[in-house]
């Protein structure tokens, strides 16, 4: 009887060995720099957007994803997409993919390319930005940006400005 047990507990432990390694490890998000930024609007021109510069050092950052994550949800349905910009360094990934599979958003994630000027990324992105985070900015279908926040905002200011990107103008506000 005992022989029957530990045999049948060896193979539930296999099993989910099994499961484990059958598992896809998650995907470190995508590196991206200004160029690969341009190339990303264009593949969202003509749908209202959201990108949300995040980083696991950040604590506004971290209070604020979820809340994206959860508007994200919220607004899919409506056509709004949403996209992340991780901005820790190479050393912090460990801190990401625990970061982003405990939080699991339904939209991509990408992260600053190592190595790459941050002014220059940071002016690219949006001349009023000097590094302050999070950084959230809107879209219109256009493509145009139709308003940024800098550093965190309450949830009813973002539920207006995703509100706004349906509408594709107006602004939601800068700093």
């Amino acid at each position: 009887m005992r022989l029957r047990l530990a045999l049948a507990g060896l193979l539930v432990i296999a099993g989910l060995a099994l499961a484990a390694a059958q598992t896809p490890a998650p995907k470190d998000p995508e590196l991206i720099d200004i160029r690969g930024y341009q190339k990303l609007l264009q593949q969202y021109k003509g749908k209202p957007l959201l990108v949300n510069f995040w980083a696991t050092w950040c604590e506004p950052c971290r209070d604020e994803y979820p809340m994206i994550v959860d508007l994200a949800k919220q607004f899919k349905a409506q056509g709004v997409e949403v996209v992340g910009v991780d901005m820790d360094d190479e050393s912090d990934m460990n801190l990401v993919r625990r970061f982003i599979a405990r939080m699991q958003p339904p939209f991509p994630n990408y992260r600053q390319k190592t190595g790459i000027d941050l002014d220059k990324f940071y002016d690219g992105i949006n001349p009023q930005w000097k590094g302050t985070m999070p950084q959230t900015i809107f879209y219109g279908k256009d493509g145009n940006v139709i308003g940024f926040f800098l550093g965190s905002r309450p949830r009813p200011q973002f539920e207006q400005a995703f509100r706004a990107t349906l509408g594709g103008s107006g602004t939601t506000g800068g700093e």
